[in-house]
């Protein structure tokens, strides 16, 4: 069974609200159980930034999660892919813009260049650093 299909991260799908801005993010993320809202948050990170790298991830309701994605990427022992994700949401500001109208302002200044690097870092890096994020969100799922 991958940790997907596991009943835990199923449950916390089902709480964590992404959708609805920062302050509902913010009280449902604090309702589910912490490490498996740290892999939740660091699984929709990778599905997003892979998917249509870190433009989409940082465009979509998805960005509001970056913080915890990045402590998520540390948990399941990511430490490179969680500096990557670190570099690029630094690259919107600090604090970090959880309002997706912000973060979408302050991406149309961020060089695509810049961000393309990172990109193909953290595209070759998630499949490779502790065995790609699939196995050490397993482990990771199966230790907590």
């Amino acid at each position: 069974m991958s940790y997907e299909q596991d009943l835990s991260f199923v449950r916390a799908s089902d709480l964590i609200e992404i959708y609805q801005g920062p302050e509902v993010f913010l009280r449902t993320f604090a309702r589910a159980d912490r490490n498996v809202g740290l892999l939740y948050a660091a699984h929709f990170a990778q599905s997003e930034i892979c998917n249509g790298g870190f433009q989409q991830f940082f465009s979509n309701s998805t960005g509001v999660l970056s913080p915890e994605a990045i402590s998520g990427m540390e948990a399941v022992n990511m430490p490179q892919t969680a500096a990557l994700l670190q570099q690029a949401a630094t690259l919107l500001g600090t604090p970090y813009p959880r309002e997706r109208s912000q973060r979408q302002g302050k991406l149309k200044l961020v060089d695509p260049k810049v961000l393309n690097t990172i990109n193909n870092k953290f595209i070759a890096l998630i499949s490779s650093e502790n065995g790609g994020f699939e196995s050490a969100a397993q482990a990771f799922l199966t230790a907590h």
